[in-house]
């Protein structure tokens, strides 16, 4: 079991989006998607949303909200737990990343992306501002088998 974060920066209306093209054997080979990873023992999700975002693309967050938790499921590749973020300001200078190519996206042309069928689906949430959501996503491979969302009026 994997705890992770992923985060959309976003500036002037478009978000920060990062290509995975750089390493050789990724599960996200090729896909869009926001700045994010995996957890370092003992971090909790904010240390590890903060570090992540600063490795990969040297950026400082300042202002950032909690939107929702993900669980992802999938045969082979066992199951994460996801803490997905938003960011409206940052501080520091945009620097090359490892694991693929930064850009910004118009947050309307991101969804034409090639993306996971899941991340489409949060990221609707995201542009309609929806309050707190946790939301399941179960893959065989790349196919998106189900998907179920519940939405909090107020936090749980």
């Amino acid at each position: 079991m994997k705890n992770t974060t992923l985060c959309y920066i976003e500036q002037d209306g478009k978000y920060l989006m990062l290509l995975r093209n750089k390493k050789k054997a990724d599960i996200n080979k090729n896909k869009w998607i926001g700045i994010g990873g995996k957890f370092e023992e003992g971090e909790s999700p904010e240390e590890c949303l903060l570090r992540e975002v600063k490795e990969e693309t040297g950026l400082i967050l300042e202002e950032y909200r909690l939107r929702g938790i993900i669980t992802f499921s999938s045969e082979g590749w066992g199951t994460e737990y996801m803490y997905l973020y938003t960011a409206s300001a940052f501080s520091g200078t945009l620097q090359e990343c490892a694991e693929g190519e930064l850009h910004w996206i118009p947050r309307k042309e991101v969804i034409d992306l090639n993306l996971w069928e899941g991340d489409k689906l949060f990221l609707r949430l995201l542009a309609e501002d929806s309050p707190m959501f946790s939301m399941v996503l179960r893959y065989r491979g790349e196919e998106l088998i189900e998907s179920r969302t519940k939405i909090y009026s107020s936090m749980p």
